[in-house]
Parts: structure tokens; C-alpha cells; sequence
């Protein structure tokens, strides 16, 4: 993928936790585990769209 672009992110130090404890957890980064979770709330906002 050569079409990332880089941004900075302010959060909340409770999510910035959470998003650690999944990283370790799941053995990734936690750059990997935002991307997750935005994929994962993307899919769901487009299946309701389609349903």
C-alpha cells in the first residue's frame, strides 16, 4: 500500500489505552488496531445503508 498518508491523531488517554492493551493483546500495532476498528465501524455503517 503506497497510498498511506500520514496523520496525527489526539486521543483521549483512556482510548489511547485501550488501543495499547488490544495492540499486545493481539500481537499487532496499534496503528494496526485503529485501522481495525475504523474497517470494522465502516462495514457496519455500510451494511445498515444497504439494508
Amino acid at each position: 500500500m503506497n497510498d498511506r498518508k500520514p496523520m496525527q491523531l489526539r486521543l483521549p488517554a483512556d482510548l489511547k489505552d485501550w488501543i495499547k492493551a488490544q495492540a499486545e493483546k493481539n500481537g499487532s500495532s496499534q496503528n494496526s488496531e485503529v485501522i481495525r476498528a475504523v474497517r470494522d465501524r465502516m462495514a457496519r455503517t455500510e451494511e445498515r445503508a444497504t439494508t
